[in-house]
């Protein structure tokens, strides 16, 4: 039975790292937190011993700052030589890479493999994995993603899969301030919101975002807008993933004007409502005054 030492218990990780050993895997949940691990049951603090007795490493840590300290001090040194690294967080796409060289000089193979899906999809199996690495680890990770995911598309070498994820997440922030300020016009003009909804929807500007996260209470019953813009995916990750889409278009010199903005609006925003939904940025929208438009 493959043996995988999963760290990182949190939002996402604990259901996942449930999923898998749902899935017949014999997995040793890890993580530095106690509250953490005693929501999973037989986690342990992350060691050697754990580390090394692992058959696959799964990293799931909040950013690149984190899981480069877990496999700079741990993962590297103690994991056995034939092991299988899969970093699923979501990170800057210099620091995947330059974990991926780090693991291959020491004959480990690492995957970059960050997700879509949210806590919902993580508990159902259903996530999406954008993933980079090469062809022999991503055909070696195929049973642990499929445990976990429902999409999984292997983009190229090391970093890709990190670039896919903040070129999805960019296209995410863009369309969602775009539904935002849609409605927001809407609303200043005196339409009927649930009318606008319902066009909207059954037209061009239809969206998962339009549909999933319509900023307005009570037209979508199971949005977080009608309860109390409780996430679904805080406002905090969102700008993190769209700072992590801007150092991604620094390094490759490509301009994302409209991404910029929508970095520099959720990240505002993120300073004094990070936890709730980023949709809840309508309300902050809503109430800034008029703006000639010359």
């Amino acid at each position: 039975m493959t043996r995988i030492g999963f760290i990182g218990l949190g939002t996402m990780g604990d259901p996942m790292a449930y999923v898998l050993r749902d899935a017949g895997f014999d997995v040793i949940g890890m993580d530095v937190s106690a509250d953490m691990r005693a929501g999973f049951g037989g986690a342990v603090a992350p060691s050697a011993d754990a580390v090394a007795q692992a058959d696959v490493i799964v990293t799931m840590l909040p950013e690149g700052k984190h899981v480069a300290e877990v496999h700079d001090a741990l993962v590297r040194k103690a994991a056995k030589s034939d092991a299988l690294l899969i970093d699923c967080s979501t990170i800057d796409v210099d620091t995947a890479r330059d974990l991926a060289m780090r693991a291959e000089a020491q004959g480990l193979a690492m995957l970059d493999a960050p997700v879509s899906g949210g806590p919902a999809g993580a508990a159902d199996g259903a996530l999406s994995f954008m993933v980079g690495g090469s062809d022999d680890a991503f055909e070696r990770a195929q049973p642990v993603f499929s445990a976990m995911g429902s999409k999984i598309t292997h983009f190229g070498g090391s970093g890709s899969g990190q670039a896919a994820k903040a070129s999805h997440n960019m296209i995410c922030g863009i369309t969602a301030m775009a539904v935002m300020e849609g409605f927001a016009l809407a609303d200043a003009m005196g339409l009927d919101l649930g009318k606008f909804y319902t066009l909207c929807a059954g037209a061009a500007a239809q969206s998962w975002t339009l549909e999933n996260r319509c900023p307005i209470p009570g037209v979508v019953a199971e949005a977080p807008a009608s309860n109390n813009f409780d996430p679904g995916f805080a406002v905090r990750l969102m700008a993190k993933d769209l700072r992590l889409a801007q150092a991604a278009a620094a390094s490759s010199g490509q301009r994302t004007p409209f991404g910029a903005e929508a970095a520099k609006a959720f990240t505002a925003f993120a300073e004094t409502s990070g936890d709730r939904d980023f949709s809840a940025f309508y309300t902050t929208l809503r109430a800034l005054p008029g703006q000639s438009q010359d």
